[in-house]
C-alpha cells in the first residue's frame, strides 16, 4: 500500500449523507485478511452449484454490473467525525447490510470509512474475497477487485482486540491491511466466530444483513477452495455513512 500521512487532528467532518446503502481481498495466506494479490490456499473441486449467465447463484441476488477499476487516489480526511455511533448502510445486489460504526473507540477508522463512502468510493465495487476455513470473512472495499487497490493513503491501527480467544466474533467488521498501520479502504465482515492475530482494527458490527453474508458464505468460493472470490458475486451498489 502507499504510505502517506495519517488523518489529522480530530475535528468535525461535515458531509452530505444519502439514505442508501458493503466486503475481503485475495491475500498472502488463508489465515489473515491482508491486502495483497496472492492466495496460498489449495483449491478444492469446484462446487456443484454454478452461477447463471448473469453471475447470480442465489435467487435473492440480482446480477452484478460492477467491473474492476483503478481506485481514484484521494487525500486522507483532515477532520474527524465527533465521537459516537454511526450507521454505514451497504446496498448490495443481494440485499441491504447495515453496520453500526463505533466512532468512539475507532474514530480515525470510522471517519475514514465515512469519508470514502460518502465520496462514492465504494459504489459499484465487488467484494472480492471469501474465506471458509480457519477464518470466516467476506472482504470488500477494493475498487480494483483483487486486493491490491488502495485509496492513496494509509492510517494507523486502533481498537485492536486481545490476542486470545475468539477475538473477532460473528458480526464484527474490521479493517484489512498489509502490515501494522497500513489501513486503507479494505474491510472484512466476520460471518462466524474467528480467531486471528490482534492486528486488525475493529470498527463496527453488523446489525442487519448478517444472514445475507452467511448465505453467500455457504455457497463457498468460485474455485471451490477455502480462499478466493465468492461463488455468488457480491456488488456494493452504494455505501453511505450517517
Amino acid at each position: 500500500m502507499n504510505s502517506t500521512s495519517k488523518p489529522g487532528t480530530p475535528l468535525k467532518i461535515i458531509v452530505t449523507f444519502f439514505c442508501a446503502a458493503s466486503l475481503l481481498s485475495a491475500c498472502s495466506s488463508a489465515t489473515d485478511p491482508n491486502e495483497s494479490n496472492s492466495s496460498q490456499a489449495t483449491p478444492n473441486p469446484s462446487p456443484s452449484v454454478s452461477a447463471d449467465q448473469n453471475g447470480s447463484v442465489l435467487a435473492s441476488c440480482e446480477p452484478v454490473t460492477a467491473v474492476a477499476r483503478s481506485p481514484i487516489a484521494s487525500n486522507s480526511p483532515t477532520e474527524y467525525l465527533p465521537k459516537g455511533k454511526y450507521t454505514l448502510t451497504l446496498t448490495t445486489n443481494c440485499g441491504e447490510i447495515v453496520i453500526e460504526a463505533d466512532g468512539t473507540n475507532a474514530p480515525a477508522t470510522v471517519s475514514t470509512i465515512g469519508f470514502l463512502a460518502n465520496s462514492q468510493y465504494y459504489d459499484l465495487t465487488l467484494c472480492h474475497r471469501l474465506t471458509t476455513a480457519g477464518i470466516f470473512v467476506l472482504q470488500c472495499g477494493d475498487p480494483q477487485g483483487d486486493g491490491g487497490g488502495t485509496p492513496g493513503f494509509t492510517f494507523a491501527d486502533e481498537n485492536l482486540p486481545t490476542a486470545s480467544g475468539v477475538n473477532y466474533p460473528k458480526g464484527t467488521v474490521a479493517m484489512a491491511n498489509s502490515g501494522p498501520n497500513t489501513n486503507g479502504s479494505q474491510f472484512f465482515l466476520v460471518y462466524a466466530d474467528t480467531t486471528l492475530g490482534p492486528n486488525y482494527s475493529i470498527w463496527g458490527r453488523i446489525t442487519k444483513g448478517l444472514d445475507i453474508v452467511e448465505k453467500i458464505a455457504a455457497l463457498g468460493t468460485s474455485s471451490g477452495g477455502p480462499d478466493g472470490a465468492p461463488l455468488q458475486p457480491v456488488e456494493i451498489r452504494t455505501a453511505r455513512l450517517k
